[in-house]
């Protein structure tokens, strides 16, 4: 991270207006007289001229003193200056020959002193026009096509910049005319190989700032008396060069004794670093090393920069080893950072001798060793950070010793435990920014928080904190707070005397918090609250509050009120809301138009999963970005001019509603439109035209589970060519698959058009579409083969293609390497498994059921190492049931019924899924990328699989999947014993191997299935008793093992056995026992023998009516009360309620009235 600095110090050669690509942090490339770098104040006005005439206008202006103009892309943007002391002149975004014509019209402005032309297409022809601004002191032409400078002749020229252009080393000898010149950039010119800067001319005495980083240089010579004034060289910016000689660069450099700052940030230097003429840099201040491989000598060659303040080695890699003292002679060092380093105790040993150190940054570092900082010597250390580096929580123990420090943040260090309740970091009287987020420690605030009464933030979020927030009450300096994500709870009043507070998030804990925020009314600092997720409560006092709050919010998250009906009175006192989330409170009403119409800056409005209602009206807004009112019982038509009315929206979701009509032709005039969001509605008719020609930008379409009908799209009116994700499922289309979707082929993720009645063939140009992760297509009339432009899918994760009519053969080369799941079920494929899916070793789900596959299950399938749903059911396959299933240890339902599958039961499906409570965490919900903020129905829709147990076929999907296991083996040829390891397979829910040729006796290792649900072994030949352990089943609900050969005596009728009918054994003429007619003692008679349905219609004789009416009673209050509680509960239910009833009244009342007769009318 960037160091804190408190004294808000400006790098003297820094002074740029951008930041380039090959500077540090805030760089300013060079800075000139206070005069020449005044902003002047501007007006923002849109020109409708050509570039040309733009300028022609401006010279016009001979009064004018200072004029800026910004130009992005083809439209100008002039800026009316209202100062007096210079010209600026600013164009940006590939303008290029549109504005050659003009340029000879600046001679005009004879006070320009900065131009600045970055991120054209300018070539050489632009410098002939720039010669006649003779007061030039600043000419940007980063990024162009200028390919020399020849003929350029500006002679109080300060500063240039042409990095980014194409240029060789001839470059250099161009530059001579440019006496005045005191800065130089060439960053990523094309300089290469050798060097030489003393063909910069003698008369660039004055150079003081030189950027050459970014090029191909393996060596720089440097002449002395001829070229560069070394005594006046000061900043010198060599990042990203190829000199891996590291120890030659510094030999070079050593003829620079003025330099005050060196950047070398991104170099690989190889060997030892040290130099005699590393003693010339007496005046070094600042020296940057960041991202380089270095020899730890150069740290020892350092020691040497006496003047250095500033040394910044991040993410280095060093070699060899430190000695404790080599730091040490570094007096006035104030800013350290070595984040993303290795570090050894001897390094940081050695920071502790750094006695002037004021800024010290060890992120994300690897301590090698034990870290103990108690650094009795940084007295003067202001401000640490150690971000990401495992740190004990002894830490904030010890660090009380650093008494001068104002910064600490020691955010995702691992830091677990409880938090020290005295001394230590509470002794930091000093301390103004305090970050501990991201960690893991627990327990209460300790009281002596109190201490830090300099505090201006605090951040402890995404901890184990609990408790109450006392101990904040006297932080009355604290202008940024942040406590979310942890499990505080109680009252929020001692936040009430932080008056200075600007920020608070306190989301995601128990805190009780009034919707009404009363008790912040005096905090007129406060821009940003959050405080989504917690007990927020409706307050019934609001209607009393004649108190107006001193605040005025930019952000407002408050989410999760269970009893809120109506909006916060406060809101109504609102002007500039930016951000507005209120999500999840049951407010009720109509839409807010309130709310827009009082803050005309608001950007985002969030309404998610409330009870409003009624039609939507929506005012006029230019401003607003984001509106998302789903999840509400809105109705009747959206606005017809909803485009007119927010044009400026770049994301709109109303889905879950009750919108019906069809899609406002009028959404096309929102051109910034990104998402679209009107799924779960019920919308009819057809997708307007112009919102497919006219909303470029947009790249989220969801339209799913409406009435819309007609053909997708037409070819003559598309222009979503940046579509990323189409979801048009649930509707009723028709027609083929639109070709003109191929023009978004270079970003489209996601592509949903299950449940439709689209027709024809496959489209092979889907194959094109590289980016595509999610192809699900089920449900329609789609025909024809898979492409085998498929095989071109390696992005691929999802392939759902089930339920249509579908033929001919897998594509052998189809075997996406990302491919998750593939759902091909109901269809008309054929042929043999061959070596489709052989290297898709992430394949979770292969549903290839329904269809007519022939030939045995491949041997590869042994591979899918992923492997959790296998599903080839009613296919034709034959051939053993593969060992290789055993390999697949996240196996956890098989479903190979009905084929002609034959040999005997592998013994080894223990080792699969199958064995134990296992619940596998995949993530059935995961998706290709949403946008930030996206609604759950853009989200990949969950996995559904259909699985038939108990003889009934279900479809399970989402969490029931995740716990649903099972094996189903009817219908096939195997044979042999069942094997005893099936016994181990103590998940399994559901089991069927019926209709087998299965021999021997039922192993008693069943009685272990202690999850098993359903267990059919219905048409073998399976002979012996039933082990009378099985019945230990005690979730078993559906059994059968009739047509058999079994014999002996039917389990003992206890527990679930007692449910299970004569169904369950007939066809074992050797069995006996109830509920079989069939006695077991031979001196019984079959008559003595009762049945269940004997037992149930006597049972129905019999009844304790005082038991019957007391039951009755307690059941009918308790279903009143029932009801009352959720009508309290739920006020969108209250009121349909008591509509209901209303109507109900008035339709009896008129009844009455029309039948009656006129006599007893009145």
């Amino acid at each position: 991270m960037q160091l804190y600095n408190t004294t808000g110090e400006t790098p003297k050669f820094y002074a740029v207006t951008r930041n380039h690509p090959d500077n540090p942090p805030n760089p300013k490339p060079f800075q000139l007289s206070p005069s020449a770098c005044q902003q002047p104040a501007t007006v923002n006005t849109h020109l409708q001229h050509n570039s040309s005439s733009a300028i022609s206008s401006l010279s016009a202006q001979r009064e004018i003193t200072t004029t800026q103009i910004v130009v992005n892309g083809v439209g100008l943007s002039a800026t009316i200056p209202l100062a007096e002391s210079s010209h600026s002149f600013f164009t940006e975004q590939g303008i290029g020959k549109k504005w050659e014509n003009g340029f000879e019209k600046l001679s005009t402005l004879s006070n320009l002193e900065a131009l600045y032309l970055d991120h054209n297409s300018f070539n050489n022809s632009i410098l002939s026009s720039l010669n006649t601004l003779s007061s030039l002191k600043i000419l940007s032409l980063f990024h162009n096509k200028i390919v020399d400078i020849q003929g350029l002749r500006l002679s109080n020229l300060e500063f240039l910049d042409l990095s980014g252009n194409i240029f060789n080393n001839s470059i250099l000898s161009s530059l001579s005319s440019l006496s005045s010149l005191k800065g130089l950039y060439l960053f990523d010119v094309g300089l290469k190989g050798c060097v030489d800067l003393s063909e910069i001319s003698d008369s660039l005495r004055n150079l003081e700032a030189l950027g050459i980083g970014g090029n191909q240089i393996n060596k720089l010579v440097v002449t002395e008396g001829n070229g560069v004034s070394s005594s006046n060289l000061r900043f010198l910016n060599l990042r990203n060069v190829s000199i891996h000689d590291g120890k030659i660069l510094l030999q070079s450099l050593g003829s620079f004794p003025s330099l005050k700052t060196l950047y070398l940030d991104y170099n690989n230097f190889s060997g030892i670093m040290s130099s005699p003429e590393l003693h010339n840099f007496t005046n070094l201040e600042s020296l940057y090393m960041s991202g380089s491989s270095v020899h730890i000598s150069l740290l020892q060659s350092i020691a040497a920069f006496t003047s250095l303040e500033k040394l910044y080695m991040s993410n280095c890699q060093l070699n060899g080893i430190l000695d404790i003292a080599d730091l040490s002679n570094l007096k006035n060092l104030k800013s350290l950072s070595m984040d993303r380093t290795n570090l050894s105790t001897s390094v940081l040993q050695s920071i502790e001798q750094s006695t002037s150190l004021e800024f010290l940054s060890l992120d994300h570092c690897i301590l090698e060793g034990t870290f103990y900082p108690d650094w009795p010597n940084l007295k003067n250390l202001k401000s640490l950070s150690m971000d990401g580096t495992n740190l004990s929580i002894n830490i904030l123990q010890r660090i009380g010793r650093l008494t001068s420090l104002e910064f600490l943040s020691l955010r995702n260090c691992n830091l677990e435990g409880i938090f020290p309740d005295q001394g230590g970091l509470c002794e930091l009287k000093h301390l103004q920014h305090l970050y501990l987020s991201y960690n893991d420690i627990r327990g209460s605030l300790p009281w002596c928080f109190g201490n830090l009464t300099s505090l201006q933030v605090l951040l402890l979020s995404s901890n184990q904190f609990s408790g109450n927030i006392s101990p904040l009450r006297a932080l009355t300096s604290i202008q940024q707070l942040s406590l979310s994500s942890n499990q505080f709870s109680g009252n929020i009043s001692p936040l009430t005397a932080l008056t200075s507070i600007q920020q608070l998030s306190l989301s995601d804990n128990q805190f009780q918090i009034p919707i009404s925020l009363e008790p912040f009314f005096n905090h007129s600092k406060l821009k940003y609250f959050d405080g989504d997720n917690n007990q927020i409560y409706a307050d019934t006092a609001e209607s009393h509050f004649s108190i107006t709050p001193k605040f005025q919010l930019n952000s407002l998250y408050l989410s999760g009120c269970r009893d809120c009906v109506t909006f916060p009175k406060f809101l109504y006192h609102q002007h500039d809301l930016f951000l507005v989330d209120l999500s999840h409170n049951n407010l009720t009403g109509e839409f807010p138009n309130w709310l827009l119409d009082n803050n005309t800056n608001l950007r985002k409005l969030a309404l998610v999963k409330n009870s409003l209602t009624g039609p939507l009206h929506l005012p006029t807004h230019q401003n607003l970005t984001s509106l998302d009112i789903s999840n509400n019982f809105f109705h009747g038509n959206i606005p017809i001019q909803v485009g007119a009315y927010l044009p400026m929206l770049w994301s709109l979701n109303i889905s879950i509603n009750h919108f019906d009509g069809r899609i406002p032709s009028s959404i096309g005039d929102m051109k910034e439109l990104s998402l679209l969001d009107l799924s779960y509605n019920k919308l009819s008719g057809g997708i307007p035209e112009h919102l497919a020609k006219s909303c470029i930008n947009l790249r989220y379409l969801v339209l799913s589970n409406n009435s819309l009908e007609g053909q997708i799209f037409s070819a003559a009116n598309f222009n979503l060519k940046y579509l990323m994700r189409l979801q048009l499922d649930g509707n009723q289309f028709i027609g083929k698959i639109p070709e003109c979707l191929s023009n978004s082929s270079g970003y489209m993720t996601g592509l949903y058009l299950s449940d439709n009645r689209l027709s024809g063939r496959i489209p092979s140009w889907l194959g094109n579409m590289s980016e595509l992760v999610d192809l699900i297509m089920p449900n329609n009339h789609l025909e024809g083969p898979i492409p085998p432009e498929f095989c071109q899918l390696q992005n691929l994760q999802v392939l759902n293609l089930a339920e249509n009519n579908i033929s001919g053969n897998l594509p052998s080369c189809f075997n996406p390497p990302q491919i998750q799941q593939v759902h091909l079920s109901r269809n008309k494929l054929q042929g043999q498994l061959k070596d489709a899916f052989f290297n898709s070793s992430s394949l979770v789900t292969l549903d290839l059921g329904y269809n007519r596959f022939n030939g045995g299950i491949p041997n590869w399938i042994g591979q899918l190492s992923n492997l959790s749903y296998l599903i080839l059911t009613h296919n034709n396959l034959e051939g053993e049931v593969p060992c290789l299933l055993c390999h697949l240890e996240h196996l956890r339902l098989i479903d190979l019924s009905h084929n002609n599958l034959s040999g005997q039961i592998p013994p080894c499906l223990d080792m699969t899924a199958l064995h134990g409570d296992y619940h596998v965490a995949f993530n059935t919900t995961s998706s290709t990328p949403g946008p930030p903020g996206a609604s759950p129905l853009i989200m990949r829709k969950e996995e559904t699989i259909e699985f038939t147990t108990k003889n009934i076929s279900y479809s399970y999907q989402g969490r029931v999947l995740t716990y649903m296991s099972g094996v189903d083996l009817s219908c096939n040829k195997l044979t042999g014993e069942i094997p005893h390891q099936i016994g181990n397979l103590t998940g399994i829910h559901t089991l069927n191997l019926s209709y087998n040729n299965l021999t021997g006796s039922i192993p008693s290792t069943f009685s272990n299935l202690e999850q098993i649900e359903s267990l059919d072994l219905s048409h073998n030949s399976l002979n012996g008793k039933i082990p009378p352990q099985i019945i230990e089943l005690h979730y078993i609900n559906f059994f059968s093992v009739a047509y058999n050969n079994l014999s002996g005596k039917t389990p003992e009728r206890v527990a679930q056995f007692s449910t299970f009918e004569e169904s369950s054994y007939r066809g074992n003429h050797l069995l006996c026992g109830p509920p079989l007619s069939k006695c077991c003692d031979a001196n019984c008679s079959p008559s003595l023998v009762p049945k269940a349905s004997t037992d149930i219609e006597e049972d129905s004789n019999f009844m304790d009516m005082d038991i019957f009416y007391i039951s009755f009673t307690a059941s009918y209050i308790v279903m009143v009360l029932a009801i009352a509680i959720i009508l309290y509960v739920n006020p969108y239910w209250r009121r349909t309620w008591f509509y209901l009833v209303e109507t109900w009244m008035t339709s009896c009342y008129y009844f009455i009235i029309d039948h009656l007769p006129k006599g007893f009318r009145h």
